[in-house]
């Protein structure tokens, strides 16, 4: 299934959240193009957990965060979904909150594959593409604020 990059009739703030949701499906689905449509190509990454860091520009964000969980079984579950955009700027911020269910590549649909899950909040900047007209992230952080399950689902493969 292909997933569109610009949905039709959105209102501003929905618009802006259609980039986090963008990115999300680009996680979930590992599609490479909609999570590209997501992000300005200068965005900051940051991962406030464990050996996160500082992840600059968009193709360091897709060799460290899409390559590393796209090929697994995940869901990511938004929430509590606010956005500060004054009217006409071309600039918001967003947070929301976030659950995400990690299983390895193909073991998703088993009752016992391990499995991590992830509670914690986004907090990004967002900024209005003058090329395509799609709101992208500039800087995205996400802050783990609790963890459940076999750690080892996300370790790196060697």
């Amino acid at each position: 299934m292909s997933y569109p990059h610009t949905l039709t009739s959105l209102t501003p703030r929905e618009a802006i959240t259609d980039a986090l949701y963008r990115a999300i499906i680009g996680f979930d689905r590992n599609d490479v193009s909609i999570f590209n449509s997501a992000f300005a190509e200068d965005v900051i990454g940051e991962i406030r957990a464990g050996d996160g860091g500082i992840i600059d520009g968009l193709s360091n964000v897709r060799a460290q965060v899409l390559d590393h969980v796209g090929h697994m079984d995940t869901t990511h579950m938004i929430s509590n979904v606010r956005v500060d955009v004054k009217d006409g700027a071309n600039t918001a911020s967003l947070t929301a909150y976030a659950l995400a269910q990690h299983c390895p590549p193909g073991k998703g649909k088993e009752p016992d594959a391990p499995k991590y899950l992830v509670g914690g909040e986004y907090w990004m900047d967002l900024m209005r593409d003058e090329g395509d007209g799609l709101w992208k992230i500039k800087k995205w952080v996400l802050d783990v604020i609790w963890t459940q399950g076999d750690a080892s689902v996300m370790q790196k493969p060697h």
